[in-house]
């Protein structure tokens, strides 16, 4: 007998664990989301196991919580592939979790897959134990590919973009359900010709914020904050996992407007990974060489990678945040940023723009638009009235949206509404049989 508190989320790409080191390759904000999702659904009594690619030395199965764990499926061997190409692997994956859950007599009433290559998996998954699917994009081929600079040949090779697109349309039309992370995604997912869905089968489920470690500080602690780090003047704040689309070079463009006006102000840009490898050391070479060019160098704060038990104290000790990216399909950095009070700057090359009021909760601009983007900037820093509407309400608004156990409940109202319509609900005590 199935019990449907058994939940299997699939993320096969990255380096999924208990306490994920930011920043590696393919690993940032989807772990986060995976993770901090998995945890809130077992606060709500139920029991997940989130299933990955093992490689490298990592152990097959990992505790996270008592009703929470991780369990490595390996396949393509031991090195790290990166999550454009972890398609050519996923047969082999699947037919080594179908042999594991075999093994180990384990059993599932839902799966919930996270991006495309993990939702082939999550098709193939379904199809072989017979239980509905649910799946998370993240984020869109088709918008990606729209929104990326460059020789497209080029982007194709790295990127993937027809596979991809194509393998999308089919994952789409399978699956029982669909999440998207923003109501611009779903208008894409929607209406645009790409992926041709009905919409009824879209469902809009935001990412979420972990309350307990974000949340507003007195004036007096986030200077305390900014001693202790030993940063002078006023910070604007950049931080994530080095990568052409989050928009860095666009940001570093955009501070002369502020720089020229203010002269306490410096960038703080916080990117990369504990361990940065060549391309990482490369591309933090070419940023130097950006802020070079535009005389601005003494004024940029270079770090490679922030801790993540140092990322509230970063956020706190911030006067603005700006989350930069040339495409970005939510942005959980600007929420985390919001829910500290740190007046936050969002990109319109995304989906969150569209869910704050500018000038009371976020401001937002395109980093495209150097100037516009540095204007943002520099009317948080310039006019102490908007910065303080942004403390007040930017928290307002994340606690009221953004919590991962609100996340959590809207996934299983959704379960409940959607896949288990026939009027069994989630509500059963958590079987420990699995």
């Amino acid at each position: 007998m199935m019990h449907r508190e058994n939940i299997m989320l699939i993320s096969t790409h990255g380096y999924v664990s208990a306490e994920p080191e930011l920043g590696l390759p393919d690993t940032g904000g989807q772990v986060v989301y995976v993770l901090e999702l998995s945890k809130s659904l077992a606060r709500l009594g139920h029991r997940v196991d989130i299933y990955t690619r093992q490689f490298e030395d990592q152990p097959q199965e990992e505790k996270v919580t008592d009703l929470v764990r991780i369990i490595r499926i390996p396949c393509g061997g031991s090195e790290f592939i990166p999550k454009e190409h972890m398609c050519d692997y996923i047969p082999e994956w699947v037919e080594n979790a179908k042999r594991h859950i075999r093994h180990n007599n384990l059993s599932y009433d839902v799966i919930n897959s996270h991006y495309w290559d993990a939702g082939l998996a999550g098709e193939k998954m379904a199809e072989h134990l017979d239980i509905p699917h649910v799946h998370t994009p993240h984020s869109l081929g088709a918008w990606k590919q729209k929104n990326m600079e460059g020789d497209p040949d080029e982007l194709e090779k790295l990127y993937n973009f027809s596979t991809r697109i194509r393998e999308e349309r089919s994952i789409y039309n399978h699956c029982h359900a669909l999440v998207a992370t923003s109501p611009s995604q779903r208008t894409i997912l929607a209406e645009g010709t790409d992926y041709d869905l009905n919409p009824d089968k879209i469902h809009v489920i935001p990412p979420g914020y972990d309350d307990t470690r974000f949340f507003p500080v007195s004036d007096a602690e986030r200077q305390a904050m900014k001693n202790d780090y030993g940063y002078e003047g006023r910070i604007v704040l950049a931080l994530g996992r080095m990568a052409k689309n989050k928009g860095y070079d666009l940001l570093l463009r955009a501070m002369p407007f502020v720089f020229e006006r203010l002269d306490d102000v410096k960038l703080l840009l916080a990117t990369g990974s504990k361990h940065p490898d060549e391309e990482e050391n490369q591309q933090f070479e070419e940023l130097k060489s950006i802020a070079r060019e535009l005389g601005i160098l003494d004024r940029v704060i270079f770090r490679h990678y922030i801790p993540d038990e140092e990322l509230a104290e970063h956020y706190w000790l911030a006067d603005v945040f700006a989350l930069c990216s040339r495409y970005e399909p939510f942005g959980m950095t600007a929420v985390e940023s919001m829910a500290c009070g740190t007046p936050t700057v969002i990109t319109t090359q995304g989906g969150m723009w569209q869910e704050v009021t500018w000038g009371l909760e976020a401001v937002y601009a395109d980093p495209f638009d150097y100037e516009s983007f540095g204007h943002a900037i520099y009317a948080i820093l310039a006019l102490p009235r908007v910065g303080q509407q942004l403390e007040k309400y930017g928290p307002q608004k994340a606690r009221a949206k953004y919590t991962w156990i609100g996340i959590a409940q809207q996934f299983l109202m959704l379960l409940n509404r959607t896949v288990f319509e026939s009027g069994n609900t989630l509500k059963h005590p958590p079987n420990h049989s699995a």
